[in-house]
């Protein structure tokens, strides 16, 4: 299995967020360079340009910049690397992540992928649709996105990301 180097991807977060994307963990490449969504197959920076999230197509290199669009990153497990399937169990946090979402208070979370939600929600990809979720008045609104990763390119669709630009605009 493939580990994080030492340039683990830091969270990006601060309070009041209008977005906080989550993924299960960082790629082999995110976790080489240090920056989320690296790998030149991801569609993420094109995908949340394209449905008007981002005024502009930012790079992996610049996610920094997104908290000052109100959009922050963070990743069920800060110390795996690889693609979902290669991430030990051990190394997700799930008690972590709550926590964090409970301290940052975000208006928006949206996993960019099934397995990170199924993960979050403790029940199978296979019952995890794709959107906006059922509001748990406890949390903020949670939105699933199929993964932008080249890896998942069969289950790829642009509309739950559209879905989720027209509710953080709202």
């Amino acid at each position: 299995m493939p580990e994080a180097s030492s340039h683990r991807l830091p969270d990006q977060l601060r309070p009041n967020l209008r977005l906080v994307f989550v993924g299960t963990a960082a790629s082999t490449r995110s976790a080489e360079l240090g920056h989320y969504y690296a790998h030149p197959g991801n569609r993420f920076w094109r995908a949340i340009h394209e449905v008007g999230i981002t005024p502009r197509r930012y790079q992996p290199s610049e996610f920094a910049a997104l908290i000052e669009l109100g959009i922050g990153f963070t990743d069920l497990s800060k110390t795996g690397a690889g693609m979902d399937h290669q991430i030990s169990a051990e190394t997700i946090d799930v008690s972590g992540f709550r926590a964090k979402m409970e301290t940052y208070r975000p208006r928006t979370i949206a996993f960019t992928s099934k397995k990170a939600a199924s993960l979050f929600y403790g029940r199978p990809s296979s019952g995890i649709t794709l959107g906006r979720q059922k509001r748990d008045a406890s949390w903020p609104e949670i939105f699933v996105l199929p993964s932008p990763s080249g890896a998942a390119s069969g289950h790829w669709t642009l509309e739950p990301w559209r879905e989720l630009a027209v509710w953080i605009a709202a």
